[in-house]
């Protein structure tokens, strides 16, 4: 074993029994964290943190929801039928998650530090979107910068393009980094 963390980013959306199982499989693998869509609802969400603890093992398999996409805007989601705004719908999904005994959320850092205030410190926020000044943001529409993420209450940046996209991703990465602990 190499002794890396791993995160499975499979975003279980499905019946609860279905996401029970799938995430029973997940904790068996070993991953350290797994997410599911908070849009599956309660149900579907104490399923898949039934699943998770179901497999004993000697570090448990944290369970996160991913909430409202951050290539989605408030215009996005009245196209899609949703009649809330992003705050607000992150805000109610992260406060179910945490009800419904997962560890934390997926959700855009501009969401972050209201989240923190609702669920407290030991919630893990994990925030995409994740976008340095001089990066596009290509199909991300709620960004912020790396800096800005840690200054709201992010534990984990998620920063895929920026460094995959760039020339010299090592670079690109040190860069983001030193931004980060600049905050």
């Amino acid at each position: 074993m190499l002794g890396c963390r791993v995160f499975l980013d499979l975003k279980l959306h499905d019946i609860p029994n279905t996401v029970e199982r799938a995430a029973a499989n997940c904790a068996h693998t070993g991953a350290d964290m797994v997410n599911v869509h908070a849009s599956g609802g309660r149900r579907m969400l104490e399923a898949a943190v039934s699943g998770v603890r179901s497999v004993p093992q000697g570090t448990r398999t944290r369970i996160i929801a991913v909430t409202v996409l951050t290539s989605l805007d408030n215009s996005s989601l009245a196209a899609i039928g949703f009649s809330q705004n992003a705050e607000g719908l992150v805000l109610d999904w992260a406060r179910m998650a945490q009800d419904c005994g997962l560890d934390g959320v997926v959700a855009s850092a501009r969401e972050a530090a209201k989240i923190r205030a609702a669920c407290g410190q030991e919630f893990i926020i994990v925030t995409p979107g994740i976008r340095p000044n001089n990066a596009a943001s290509a199909d991300q529409k709620r960004i912020v910068t790396p800096r800005d993420a840690v200054a709201s209450g992010a534990n984990i940046l998620v920063v895929g393009r920026p460094i995959t996209e760039s020339g010299d991703p090592v670079k690109a990465a040190q860069e983001i980094r030193a931004e980060m602990i600049s905050s």
